[in-house]
């Protein structure tokens, strides 16, 4: 099943990343947000129910993956402790979701917030899609280099990616998502060419 798309600087994979990652050199950052499974506690949330709702039960192959690394929904993980948590504040959060969101880092730094909407539904193509600009923001705690996110979904890592000028290696088991992701991370290229 696993396809492979380059595009600019960006290497997609279409397939599981448990299968995919082993192939993969280190990256020098992970940026990632993974299902954690709260789909069934989310009723009201306007969920979308083809979406895979599974925790990822071993996190571990995702840490080992990059030198630097940010997994949002971290708190859900068994993870080590750690100095630096990241913090989205979700400035126009309805009541029947979350009024912030948790990434766990690696990271030897102090923990920070960022105040932003979420996507209004006309741009979110994913059922739990972050803005464009708060995965910039993530970007700026890593080191430059190539960032790999192993959940994919419709490519916002990606696009943030491309509109900062780093390596982007991104894989996703949906081939919907796939394909969104590839067009979204095509379009941001095309942007950057247009306005260097």
């Amino acid at each position: 099943m696993n396809c492979v798309q380059v595009i600019g600087d960006a290497t997609l994979h279409l397939g599981d990343c448990m299968a995919v990652l082993p192939t993969l050199a280190i990256a020098d950052a992970v940026i990632t947000d993974p299902p954690y499974g709260l789909g069934k506690k989310l009723s009201g949330g306007g969920w979308d129910s083809t979406f895979s709702t599974d925790v990822i039960v071993d996190i571990a192959p995702i840490v080992a993956a990059g030198k630097s690394v940010i997994i949002w929904g971290g708190n859900y993980y068994p993870l080590p402790p750690s100095r630096c948590w990241l913090a989205w504040v979700k400035s126009d959060a309805v009541p029947s979701v979350a009024s912030m969101e948790l990434a766990w880092t690696n990271l030897d730094r102090n923990s920070k917030h960022l105040l932003r909407h979420r996507n209004p539904p006309p741009d979110k193509q994913h059922p739990t899609q972050k803005p464009v600009d708060l995965m910039r923001w993530c970007l700026g705690f890593v080191e430059p280099g190539v960032v790999l996110d192993p959940f994919m979904g419709s490519g916002t890592t990606g696009v943030a990616c491309a509109q900062s000028g780093r390596g982007f290696v991104g894989i996703e088991i949906r081939r919907d998502y796939f394909d969104i992701a590839c067009e979204r991370i095509d379009n941001a290229y095309r942007q950057k060419r247009m306005f260097p």
